[in-house]
């Protein structure tokens, strides 16, 4: 842990110390705030480049959360505004779009990006600016910053349930192939450590740069080596190419994949009936039927239409909103730095129950084992609240 997020913490609980009070939301009484005030939080996501079903499904979530805060009064009497970027998938676009948004709209925080390494370029500019970053993302650990705030999971909530539930149901031998950057990479590592503890075998693994139109030798690859299960990690355009393709040249008849950073969106994109009885680990499933993710359901329906898709993208971006006005309403201080300090220790109801921000940064929560069927995805079963091992010092 770096100095600053360390003495950040030990001043926070100086503080509470002195004062005497509990970390709850209602800790301290909001600031007046001016007529017509705006909390400015700003939004860097993909809208081109590839990977912009997974920015739309951020801004399903976030809209939904900006009108449902300031429906209720805002916060502290203060509207919250959305400042939307697209970062075209490249990180230099990403560091520019973030630079722009806090030295020219003065936000209080970012919401983003996608990719790891987007947010590894931005996380400089972030600290230096002392502006937070909300990351809604699914990804491999290790961002242990004061300014960052990771809202989706890590490698043991997504692996660690699904790896033996492949392994029971399809068989004990694994492929592993996803593109060529730090998230696959590092999820594949510690699949492999799973994978080898359950006494299964890795029959290969391989990366592929963005942009290949042909993945046929690759299938030839994975059929040769025999596995049973592919664990598969290729987001975005990619990755829908090539499922399609696997599809059609008899891949999953053979073989069950385990797909990484999953979203219903990709379901209409591989083609009707296509990408059947895929298995995944996620936080929010559309088809859940309990009150709160019905009710979430039904709100970005009514807001976007019927037939829009959705995912655990859009329930995690929702919770990183709602998240800022509890945290600003905890610790009393509308700027960055009581943002930062009413996040962390953070408990909050979502829409599939409470979720907890740790001392490092990342949630804990509940966590559902499901596998695709028709359209969406079947919950085969909840898994309950799974605490992230996010590689953070103590």
């Amino acid at each position: 842990m770096d100095k600053a997020f360390k003495s950040s913490s030990l001043s926070r609980r100086a503080l509470l110390a002195g004062a005497g009070a509990a970390a709850t939301a209602a800790a301290f009484p909001m600031p007046a705030v001016l007529a017509g005030a705006t909390v400015k939080i700003g939004v860097v996501q993909p809208f081109s480049g590839g990977l912009e079903l997974f920015g739309n499904q951020a801004k399903l979530g976030l809209d939904l959360a900006a009108s449902e805060i300031n429906a209720a009064g805002g916060i502290g009497g203060a509207q919250v505004e959305l400042v939307y970027e697209d970062d075209k998938t490249d990180p230099k676009t990403a560091v520019e779009r973030a630079t722009s948004l806090i030295r020219k709209d003065g936000v209080m925080a970012i919401s983003g990006p996608i990719t790891s390494n987007n947010r590894d370029a931005m996380m400089p500019t972030m600290s230096r600016a002392k502006v937070p970053l909300l990351y809604a993302t699914n990804y491999e650990g290790g961002g242990c910053d004061r300014y960052l705030f990771s809202f989706n999971t890590v490698p043991n909530q997504e692996l660690e349930q699904l790896v033996p539930a492949l392994k029971e149901n399809a068989g004990d031998s694994f492929y592993m192939f996803g593109a060529d950057y730090v998230w696959p990479q590092k999820m594949f590592e510690a699949a492999e450590k799973i994978v080898g503890g359950l006494g299964g075998k890795a029959t290969g693994k391989e990366f592929t740069p963005w942009g290949v139109k042909d993945f046929a030798p690759v299938v030839r690859r994975i059929k040769d080596s025999g596995a049973k299960c592919l664990l598969f990690a290729l987001p975005g355009a990619d990755g829908i190419t090539f499922i399609r393709q696997a599809e059609d040249l008899g891949l999953l008849k053979d073989v069950t994949v385990g797909f990484l950073g999953f979203a219903e969106t990709y379901l209409g994109a591989f083609g009707e009936g296509k990408g059947q009885n895929m298995w995944v680990t996620v936080p929010f499933a559309a088809s859940m039927t309990d009150p709160g993710a019905a009710d979430f359901v039904a709100k970005i329906k009514k807001a976007a239409g019927d037939g829009v898709p959705i995912s655990h993208y859009a329930y995690t971006h929702y919770n990183s909103l709602n998240a800022v006005k509890a945290a600003l309403e905890k610790s009393g201080k509308m700027d960055s730095e009581g943002l930062v300090d009413g996040l962390t220790g953070l408990t909050m109801k979502t829409p599939t129950g409470d979720i907890t921000i740790g001392a490092d940064h990342h949630v804990t929560m509940n966590m559902f084992l499901a596998k695709t069927e028709g359209a969406g995805l079947s919950v085969v079963k909840a898994l309950g609240a799974i605490a992230p091992q996010a590689g953070c010092p103590a």
